[in-house]
């Protein structure tokens, strides 16, 4: 997946939004929820993908949202056109909340989408519609661009030297990975580099709601020799297997007389997220104290900034993804901004730092 810097917004210039809808009355709504807002101007509309294509090339947007079923052209076949373009806009896509939403979203993701919200309903409050798609996909619109008046601060340099193992000089015994915007992606590049012989489990907290989470767990089993799957209340932590957190519940990692286990919970969201990375990073921290790798890989937010401060202080290695080769560089570079990161690698160089760590190949 092509990796596309953030453009610059100047003062007095907007993101330009190509909406791309069959539905006349979706195109309305989500063209009346955007144009309150300054920063955002309304480029063009379309109703099926031919059409967009050639706003695209009329309009040059910078971003568009993208249903996936419309007829002549649907939202698949236009991300697979896109591949080709080299100044291509942003994508964000209407998705359904169900099973089949669920496997074409990350069908979508897989072919270069960005991110996704939830399709606004025909149904209940106009205003009511307005509010939540306003709230969702306002901040999404907006994460791919740097606004000149919102600059964001200069990179602090970690205070931290890089070592080869933990400040207790014991070797990590468990990876924990959190992700957001660009997860899916990441994730296919990352966890089919780990050796079939991993010694250590792996703990993923990816932004994401129910049924999204099992079929991603899904699709990266069928790209791996690891067993993946989401992570159940009870289940042993074991080396060489994969634990998403499922959608809607945060997932922790706890003592018990067996080893350590999963426990899942549904307090309330932590950053805006449940499940949040910062929850799962603090049972890391309590659970594992030094002897763990922290992870924090392409997303929107801050999520995961004071986690991996808490895993930090327990002497664990904190891994960041660079900002070149991350969809969005929120999460990662608030870790990087916070001097938390031992380490700031490309997305290909994460795998080989953590088996370095490790102490393999």
């Amino acid at each position: 997946m092509a990796i596309i810097s953030k453009k610059a917004i100047r003062p007095g210039q907007r993101v330009r939004v190509l909406v791309v809808d069959d539905s006349v009355v979706i195109r309305r709504l989500v063209v009346h929820a955007l144009e309150q807002d300054p920063l955002l101007e309304i480029a063009g509309v379309a109703s099926n993908g031919s059409q967009a294509l050639e706003r695209i090339a009329q309009l040059q947007p910078d971003v568009l949202t993208l249903d996936i079923e419309m007829p002549e052209m649907g939202g698949l076949d236009v991300l697979r056109r896109l591949r080709d373009v080299t100044a291509r806009p942003r994508v964000v896509l209407f998705s359904t909340l169900t099973e089949r939403g669920a496997a074409v979203t990350l069908e979508a993701l897989s072919l270069g989408a960005d991110d996704y919200v939830a399709k606004a309903s025909n149904a209940g409050s106009l205003d009511r519609s307005l509010l939540s798609l306003r709230a969702e996909l306002i901040p999404k619109l907006k994460q791919f661009f740097l606004f000149e008046s919102q600059a964001a601060p200069a990179p602090v340099l970690t205070k931290y030297a890089p070592v080869s193992l933990p400040r207790n000089g014991a070797r990590p015994s468990v990876l924990a990975i959190g992700v957001s915007t660009g997860g899916p992606a990441a994730l296919h590049a990352v966890i089919p580099q780990l050796p079939r012989d991993l010694s250590v489990p792996v703990l993923i907290v990816q932004h994401m709601p129910p049924l999204f989470t099992r079929l991603l767990a899904e699709r990266l089993q069928a790209s791996t020799a690891l067993k993946v799957s989401e992570g159940k209340d009870g289940d042993r932590v074991e080396a060489g297997r994969v634990y998403i957190a499922p959608g809607d519940y945060h997932m922790i990692v706890r003592k018990s007389a067996a080893g350590p286990v999963i426990r899942l919970n549904q307090e309330p969201p932590e950053n805006s997220c449940r499940p949040a990375v910062d929850v799962l990073f603090r049972s890391v921290a309590e659970t594992y104290r030094g002897n763990a790798i922290g992870a924090v890989l392409t997303g929107m937010g801050q999520d995961g900034k004071r986690g991996a401060e808490t895993l930090r202080e327990a002497g664990a290695y904190i891994i960041a993804q660079d900002e070149p080769s991350s969809v969005v560089w929120g999460m990662p570079g608030a870790v990087v901004n916070a001097g938390l990161a031992d380490s700031v690698v490309p997305l290909e160089g994460v795998v080989p730092h953590v088996l370095q760590r490790l102490g393999g190949r």
